[in-house]
């Protein structure tokens, strides 16, 4: 675990606490990618930012994993008419700016650059930070027959990283391509993707995640038969 950003003594301080140790990886990964939706990767969108290098790894990431038929899986974060303007949703009230996440609109549309196969890839709609919770995502990754989650998406700070905590809380081996994750301010990325590699999952290069995922043999179909 590199702490270069914090200095040597938060380094041995993380190191003496028994933190960053490396992450199993299983043999059956799934991609998930968590938020890449215009409100949040496009600057005319006021929740949103350019993140043009983000869907770009993410995209050849998944265009990797493709041959081996790894299970790619988006969220988005999208809240119908009422729950948008009204009081039920307490990060709402937080979070204002999330308000303009409405269904059916373009902001929570899928960034039309990602190589999504809806016929194939898993939309799971979330209200929350966790792509975990309240949805059926724990279940889905199961069914699938995965052990390692390589999340990608936006932002490190916010979804990504509670995402990622969840996983692994729920059985999962977590992997972050550095590359395929993005937030508004530097600051808080790197803060996070610190506290990822420390405590849930491994922080990767690009290069490292695209090997992973292609190198992973693809499923037997005639396994169940």
């Amino acid at each position: 675990m590199s702490a270069g950003l914090y200095g040597a003594g938060t380094e041995r301080t993380y190191k003496t606490a028994g933190f960053g140790s490396p992450v199993r990886r299983g043999s059956r990964p799934a991609i998930v990618v968590v938020d890449l939706t215009r409100g949040f990767t496009e600057d005319s969108y006021p929740s949103g930012t350019d993140l043009t290098e983000v869907v770009s790894a993410t995209a050849g990431l998944i265009e990797a994993g493709r041959p081996a038929d790894v299970p790619v899986i988006f969220t988005a974060i999208a809240y119908t008419e009422a729950e948008a303007s009204g009081d039920s949703i307490a990060w709402l009230r937080k979070a204002p700016g999330l308000r303009g996440l409405v269904e059916g609109g373009d902001a929570v549309a899928v960034d039309p650059r990602l190589p999504m196969r809806p016929e194939h890839d898993v939309l799971v709609v979330k209200k929350g930070a966790s792509a975990f919770f309240g949805t059926n995502l724990a279940g889905t990754l199961t069914g699938l027959g995965c052990d390692t989650a390589v999340v990608c998406g936006a932002t490190t700070s916010g979804c990504v990283r509670a995402t990622a905590v969840d996983a692994v809380q729920s059985g999962f081996s977590v992997l972050v391509p550095r590359a395929c994750v993005g937030d508004r301010a530097q600051g808080p990325a790197d803060a996070a993707l610190f506290d990822i590699q420390a405590k849930y999952g491994d922080v990767i290069s690009l290069e490292d995640a695209l090997r992973y995922v292609s190198s992973t043999p693809a499923p037997d179909v005639r396994a169940g038969s």
